[in-house]
């Protein structure tokens, strides 16, 4: 047996095993990049479609008008045009955020009265639409709206 090959197997293991641990560290960051790119890209379509709801909400006069104008908008937004019952019961499980904001956004008589937090309201609309589909709602956001072709007559 050559005498150099156990110290050469030897270093030859060593860089196999940095191989692989480069390898797995570039997994890690790429799965990593995913998550962050994710949560990056949901906390915009939650800023962009709430930021649109309350300028609607802003200008209800009332609560129901409130709710109805954040139902068109989140219809539009999500391209809803067809009610299905699992359509309605997303729209019926957001009423309490629009109905929340709305509280918290009129202004009350009594100054010392706690308003709503429209975030935890958000948060409850979340976690209830996280246990009960296979996606996050944010997801939603997600399908392509294909462009309507310009005719001229």
């Amino acid at each position: 047996m050559d005498p150099a090959a156990s110290f050469i197997d030897v270093l030859k293991r060593s860089a196999d095993q940095s191989s692989v641990a480069e390898d797995e560290f570039r997994r890690g960051i790429a799965e990593r990049m995913k998550e962050l790119e994710k949560q990056r890209s949901f906390a915009f379509r939650r800023l962009h479609l709430m930021k649109e709801v309350a300028g609607v909400i802003t200008q209800a006069e009332s609560e129901e008008i409130a709710i109805a104008g954040a139902t068109v908008v989140l219809r539009a937004k999500l391209g809803w045009m067809n009610d299905s019952e699992a359509r309605s019961e997303v729209l019926s499980r957001f009423a309490p955020v629009a109905q929340a904001m709305f509280a918290s956004l009129v202004p009350s008589a009594d100054d010392n009265e706690e308003k709503p937090d429209v975030i935890e309201t958000l948060g409850e609309f979340e976690a209830w639409y996280a246990a009960t589909h296979p996606n996050p709602f944010w997801i939603l956001f997600e399908n392509y709206m294909p462009e309507t072709p310009v005719v001229d007559f």
